[in-house]
């Protein structure tokens, strides 16, 4: 869990950034420009719920000390 939660999020950032390259920044909801722009809020939500945990476990080792 120590190394595999650090990974996660380096996969779904480096997800966002291969999403971010594809996106057509002219017109970013049309054709498969709409799905990277889909990809990138995806990989961020993973990030963000992947930094909860981190921070979720961290608090929860600090409880368990005192």
């Amino acid at each position: 869990m120590k190394i595999l939660i650090p990974l996660f999020m380096i996969l779904a950032f480096s997800g966002s950034i291969f999403n971010l390259t594809q996106v057509n920044w002219t017109e970013p909801l049309v054709g498969k420009s709409s799905v990277a722009v889909i990809g990138v809020m995806a990989s961020a939500s993973a990030f963000l719920l992947l930094l909860i945990l981190s921070l979720s476990i961290r608090v929860s080792k600090k409880l368990k000390k005192h």
